[in-house]
């Protein structure tokens, strides 16, 4: 019962770090750490919802539940299961592994439904889009909507408007183009990718599509930094004043755009040049790495 109580713990954990996380603002200024905090947070969250009903479910063992694991299917295999070892406690385990299926399942269509989403509009944009030596390194589409976005993968694209052209200027548009090459080098799709995983697997844990939504903003603030380590902050804080006075539209599914995600925040943040202190990353750090630690050493061991 000792490691079913670890894993609640670990869930109770998560569910409180999430909520630190969502009420800081240091996570604006360092989105780097911020987003690999979110990651510890859904991998543990996922790690123990699967093995608190499994650590349930082999009480009778005592064991870590990696440990508890092995000896179970061994006396599976023997037909003799220790005193206590009931049909409800393989129920419990068998719980826990139906959340691992659904977790993995649901990674799996997301990939599926993402990499279609891709493949269809890179299909389109042989069609209708076009090289221009205003945009270069992107494809252009004829259309007066602002909108610019990375279509991501192993040949990743960067795409923008007829209307961003007209939009921005040349420093603007440079600026924004190395945002979203930043999603690209960075593979900002596959940072996302697990929370999506989340959301439809743990759909009853609100606070797990609010985590999506914070790790997406803190993508976009990520590759606003990109973008200003090499235009500064004025033309990609201009930029972003443009697309938000301009109505932006949204980014096509699959891909990762400029945004609509909070651009006055962006561009306030843009305009303060301020750091967290490194002790405070270092020790949001620490607490990532134990909270993915619990439950991974209680599978291993």
């Amino acid at each position: 019962m000792a490691y079913a109580v670890h894993f609640a713990a670990t869930m109770l954990a998560c569910y409180l770090t999430a909520q630190v996380l969502a009420r800081s603002t240091w996570t604006w200024r360092s989105p780097r750490v911020a987003i690999i905090c979110w990651q510890a947070v859904g991998l543990a969250l996922g790690l123990s919802a699967m093995g608190l009903p499994m650590a349930l479910g082999l009480s009778a063992y005592d064991l870590p539940t990696g440990s508890a694991l092995l000896a179970l299917t061994t006396d599976l295999v023997h037909g003799n299961l220790p005193i206590g070892e009931t049909a409800v406690h393989l129920g419990s385990v068998g719980v826990g592994f139906g959340i691992g299926a659904v977790l993995v399942t649901t990674t799996v269509r997301s990939i599926h439904g993402t990499i279609r989403a891709q493949r269809r509009h890179r299909d389109l944009l042989t069609l209708v889009a076009r090289d221009d030596p205003a945009a270069p390194g992107a494809l252009v589409l004829d259309h007066p909507s602002a909108a610019a976005y990375c279509l991501p993968g192993v040949k990743p694209q960067v795409v923008v408007s007829a209307g961003t052209l007209s939009l921005l200027d040349r420093a603007e548009l440079a600026a924004v183009l190395s945002h979203e090459r930043a999603h690209a080098h960075e593979r900002h799709d596959l940072v996302l990718l697990p929370f999506t995983a989340l959301c439809r697997a743990l759909p009853w844990f609100g606070w797990v599509r609010d985590a999506h939504e914070r790790v997406a903003l803190l993508v976009e603030m990520r590759a606003d930094d990109k973008a200003r380590e090499l235009h500064a902050e004025a033309p990609l804080a201009g930029a972003l004043r443009r697309f938000a006075a301009a109505g932006h539209r949204v980014t096509p599914a699959g891909a990762l755009g400029l945004g609509d995600r909070d651009l006055d925040v962006r561009v306030q943040r843009l305009l303060v040049a301020d750091r967290p202190p490194r002790a405070l990353g270092a020790t949001a750090l620490a607490v990532a790495t134990t909270l993915v630690a619990l439950p991974i050493t209680l599978f291993l061991s």
